[in-house]
């Protein structure tokens, strides 16, 4: 057990004083109860949230960020041998995949042993907006794309994206781009062949805030603590 101070500055979010000074104004809590000066916290166990939004103190918490690449599997193992994302970042604490990419799918993708943040950022309640840029070899009208985000029929149920535009066409290719808050199995190629234009390629380019255009195929990187605490601030409550 540590002081509540300390624990909040231990995780880089601020100074023990800016965190002090939080605490006097009532924004901290602690397992659910508003925190006083003096408190103490086990790093490992509580949860410690500022203004309503969990912040990560534990201090064995880490969070990958992956640019995966093709013919890359996203899960811990393969019982086929086929390479996995997990090969793709250090092996010396175990980490999970944050949701999954297809193996034809490139793009960001997370890796955490963090099991609040991937509650947050996979279950669709929260409503972490994925965004995706799409290759069509074919000319969809603006209609067509509109209809992304109206609604699409699909043999498990309706879909829809919470936003889609044409952001690029060039002969018959064109770029499109939407966001997701669903994670369903081959959910935006699925789509768009129900709309008569197959994806001949698909990018995960952002994940709520997360950007990160310098990260090339399977190179990762370590999320900052402010990167992680802005996953948390995109997931707010649950609608």
């Amino acid at each position: 057990m540590i002081r509540l101070q300390k624990a909040i500055s231990q995780s880089g979010l601020m100074s023990r004083r800016a965190a002090e000074e939080l605490i006097r104004e009532g924004r901290v809590a602690v397992d659910g109860r508003v925190a006083r000066l003096g408190d103490r916290v086990d790093p490992s166990a509580g949860r410690v949230e500022i203004d309503g939004i969990p912040i990560p103190v534990a201090p064995d918490l880490v969070t990958y960020l992956v640019n995966k690449p093709l013919g890359v599997i996203s899960t811990s193992d393969d019982p086929h041998g086929r390479d996995t994302v997990i090969g793709l970042v250090p092996r010396d604490v175990r980490v999970w995949p944050v949701g999954r990419l297809d193996s034809d799918t490139e793009g960001l993708l997370l890796l955490t042993n963090d099991g609040e943040l991937t509650h947050r950022i996979t279950h669709p309640s929260f409503g972490v907006a994925k965004r995706y840029v799409a290759m069509i070899e074919s000319r969809p009208s603006r209609r067509e794309v509109a209809r992304l985000v109206s609604g699409v029929e699909l043999d498990d149920g309706p879909a829809a994206a919470k936003s889609a535009r044409i952001i690029d066409s060039s002969g018959d290719r064109t770029l499109v781009e939407l966001e997701m808050t669903e994670g369903r199995n081959r959910e935006v190629r699925r789509m768009f062949e129900a709309l008569g234009h197959p994806v001949a390629r698909l990018v995960r380019v952002a994940i709520g805030p997360l950007v990160d255009r310098s990260l090339g195929p399977g190179e990762w990187r370590r999320l900052t603590t402010t990167e992680v605490r802005s996953l948390y601030q995109a997931a707010g409550r649950p609608d």
